[in-house]
């Protein structure tokens, strides 16, 4: 068996208490006969067993030697201090220890018998590459500043994990290059410097089993685990002040020179803006981005060349340009942009790491130096650790922003469609700049042109009638429940004031059932509450009568002192109906979306009506063509087929019988469209495009020109057009639908009266197929439909 078994690396690793036994041969000359006396005890015993001295990978010479290594280590581990130190000898980068103090020993016993001891924060590549580079420090003279802190995770007797910090001292360690161990060279080097990442590189420099180890580490262990260190980091990144504060800025970047040990290093960020593919300036104090220099804003595929592009939006993976000039050199400048940029900066080395979140790409840290080669690919290692923190910052500080654009917009705008919705967020963002650069901020016009309109409803046929015809069987019944109670007490209590109050009464139903006006609800409720519920209250101490009257004041709704049956019936189904239709026609846009993004609005009124506009200049990309409206248009028309079928499915279950008549609004020039502030609402641009906002307004109150007849009717589907084209376009829908057995096959073509400035109005209407249930496979027209359901 043997230690190195199953582990690549680019040393050959060999226990041994050479250098050890050196510092005590020294010790054999000392002036205090004590520590000459212990010295010579120690060489004794490597003098007797010589393979201490040379080495050994055979952990079983640990148990063979076990007393003499304890005695050669006994002043290294102090059994005066040995139940307070935590403490190891070991390999270094391994998790191989022996020796150990009794604290150790002890917090490795509390973590249970399945617990393996295992360093954290240790990749296999990065323990082979860092071992690589301590052979270049120890070996060729180089001084790479590669360290990070490694640590242990250990639970303690309670579960709870604790976190040990791992100092090593090397003192007693040696490392030999092998016969076939590559010589490195100062181009072997530089290379090196820009391909911490790339294993295959440096082993090829470094083979594994090159080099021989000889010696072993003490691991000194500190439990860090209230440790505030890092968290001082992390308290001046997410802290309060960031972007306001003079001395943020000064105070990161203290941070990092500190984190890598070097004071010529400065720090900027540029933010990263998905929806436009773009880096931004971030605005504060002494704010600043290297990667896009004085511009306000840069495209990425500007400012980083195709590698660079990849590796940061795409892999979310830091570089680094160890020696900018050297790679200036040997590049084409127009291939290779950042490198230009930071040219044109003075800076000679830099790192740009990505800040980066399960939800992709927020933000470019970019570390630069004025000095070459002492930022690197190794020492960018070091942001491994304070990288959480910086992601935890700017989700809190791009939270923020959200927050803030958001608030703009409602109060702005109020709620926005989510096909617009980065118009705003950009109008927004230009505000907070503005704000912040102690501009006048002003939420600026936003307007979209060429966009192509559809408008469609399906509304419900003869509400007014309905709702006057429940408002009369809720009076009659009030004044006759009245009028009974009156009649009882006229028997107990003969007064003529009760027999006035009849007649009244009497004249007032009369009036309900004749000719019913729109005061005659007024008058009615004015009556019975400032001169038949005083009466009633008079009453009620009438035992007979006391019962009527509680059931009369409990049928009374509290907020408009009526009685609330059939209205109610009335208002639930007009409510019913807005619910369903609305809820049918979001799920139903889903879809549409998906098939090309377009704005779309809906409203409830008496039925359900709704907006969409579809065009290039809403999806901000160069992709529109005629086909998206064409095939918008095409579900429009098939999904109101779907609302009548799905709302006469339903209707059997509302509460009144009420009739829908749905109608399509085809305008076939693209216009303009505007938000207006005011209204917290897209209207139309200009007072050509106002045309289609009158006809959308008045044509569902149309006659067909020389009738009395209304052009929306029940069981039809109206689509009202004014050009020749839009008549073919929709003839060929039709058939279509037809064939589906969604339509049937009594086509018309109607003229519309003139509306006020609109003339040369044309509809189609089409009889809608229906089916009885959801799942019937038969069809019916409206007229069978009716006789189905109502038999």
């Amino acid at each position: 068996m043997d230690i190195n078994a199953n582990i690549e690396s680019p040393i050959e690793v060999k226990i041994s208490f050479n250098k050890l036994l050196n510092q005590y041969e020294s010790l054999v000359e000392n002036e205090n006969d004590y520590i000459v006396a212990n010295a010579r005890r120690v060489l004794k015993i490597a003098e007797e067993n010589p393979i201490l001295r040379e080495g050994f990978s055979d952990p079983g010479i640990f148990k063979s030697h076990e007393k003499e290594i304890n005695g050669i280590l006994q002043d290294t581990f102090s059994p005066i201090l040995t139940n307070n130190e935590i403490k190891t000898a070991s390999i270094p980068y391994l998790n191989f220890t022996f020796n150990s103090s009794e604290r150790f020993k002890k917090i490795l016993n509390s973590a249970g018998e399945d617990f393996n001891l295992e360093m954290k924060n240790m990749p296999e590549n990065d323990r082979y590459i860092i071992t690589c580079a301590i052979i270049l420090n120890v070996c060729y003279g180089y001084n790479l500043n590669f360290k990070r802190p490694f640590f242990y995770e250990i639970p303690d007797e309670k579960g709870v994990m604790r976190y040990y910090k791992i100092l090593y001292n090397a003192d007693f360690t040696e490392i030999i290059p092998k016969e076939n161990a590559p010589k490195i060279t100062e181009e072997d080097y530089n290379e090196l410097l820009d391909n911490f990442e790339n294993i295959d590189i440096w082993k090829e420099k470094f083979p594994p089993n090159s080099y021989l180890f000889k010696g072993f580490v003490i691991s000194n262990l500190f439990d860090v685990t209230d440790d505030q260190s890092i968290s001082n980091i992390k308290t001046s990144l997410i802290g309060e002040e960031k972007r306001v504060n003079e001395n943020f800025m000064k105070g990161f970047h203290d941070i990092f020179q500190s984190l890598f040990g070097l004071k010529d290093i400065k720090v900027g960020f540029s933010i990263y803006n998905a929806e436009e593919d773009i880096f931004e300036r971030v605005y504060g104090v002494g704010m600043n981005s290297y990667l896009i220099n004085n511009l306000e804003v840069m495209r990425c595929c500007d400012a980083l060349c195709d590698w660079s592009y990849n590796k940061l939006l795409k892999a979310n993976e830091y570089f680094s340009i160890s020696n900018v000039d050297k790679s200036f050199k040997c590049s084409k400048v127009e291939e290779v942009p950042h490198i230009k940029v930071l040219k044109e900066q003075g800076i000679k080395s830099a790192i740009f790491a990505p800040i980066a979140n399960e939800e992709g790409l927020m933000g470019i840290l970019e570390i630069v130096s004025e000095k070459p080669k002492i930022l690197n690919s190794i020492n960018a290692n070091k942001l491994v650790d304070v990288m959480p923190f910086i992601v935890t910052a700017v989700e809190r500080s791009k939270n923020d922003e959200s927050n803030l654009i958001e608030a703009i917009i409602q109060k702005e705008c109020t709620s926005i469609h989510s096909s617009v919705h980065w118009r705003f967020k950009k109008e927004a963002r230009q505000f907070i700049r503005d704000e912040m650069n102690g501009k006048e901020p002003n939420f600026r016009k936003i307007a979209f042109d060429n966009i192509y309109p559809l408008y469609g409803q399906i509304d419900i046929k003869g509400s007014s009638e309905a709702r006057n015809w429940a408002t009369q069987q809720d009076l009659s019944l009030q004044l006759n429940t009245v009028k009974e109670i009156l009649v009882k007490a006229s028997k107990v209590e003969e007064l003529p004031i009760y027999e006035q109050y009849i007649y009244r009464l009497d004249e007032f139903l009369k009036d309900i059932e004749v000719h019913f006006q729109v005061d005659s609800e007024h008058q009615i409720s004015n009556f019975i509450k400032n001169e038949i519920e005083p009466i009633l209250k008079h009453l009620y101490s009438v035992d007979n009568l006391n019962e009527d009257i509680s059931n009369y004041f409990e049928r009374v709704d509290d907020r408009t002192d009526a009685l609330y049956h059939h209205r109610k019936h009335y208002d639930e189904t007009i409510a019913l109906i807005n619910k369903e239709m609305a809820a049918l026609l979001d799920e139903k846009q889903v879809e549409a979306q998906l098939m090309y993004p377009h704005y779309f609005e809906r409203f409830k009124t008496d039925g359900v009506e709704h907006n969409m506009y579809i065009g290039e200049s809403i999806t901000k990309e160069d992709s529109f063509n005629p086909i998206y409206l064409y095939n918008l248009r095409l579900w429009q028309l098939q999904v109101m087929v779907e609302m009548e079928n799905s709302y006469y499915q339903m209707k059997p279950n509302f509460p009144v019988a009420l009739d829908v008549a749905s109608m399509i609004l085809v305008f076939n020039q693209p216009l303009s469209i505007s938000f207006r502030m005011d209204e917290k609402q897209f209207d139309v641009d200009g007072t050509y495009n106002a045309r289609y906002e009158i006809v959308k307004k008045r044509v569902d109150k149309a006659f067909i020109k020389g009738t009395q007849e209304r052009v929306t009717q029940k069981g039809k589907i109206s689509i009202v057009y004014s050009q020749r084209e839009d008549e073919i376009e929709y003839l060929n829908y039709i058939k279509f639908l037809q064939n589906k057995k969604y339509l049937d096959n009594d086509i018309e073509i109607v003229e519309l009266e003139d509306l006020q400035a609109v003339t040369g109005l044309k509809a189609i209407r089409v009889s809608v197929l229906y089916h009885k249930e959801k799942d019937d496979k038969a069809i019916y027209t409206y007229d069978d439909l009716m006789k189905e359901i109502n038999p």
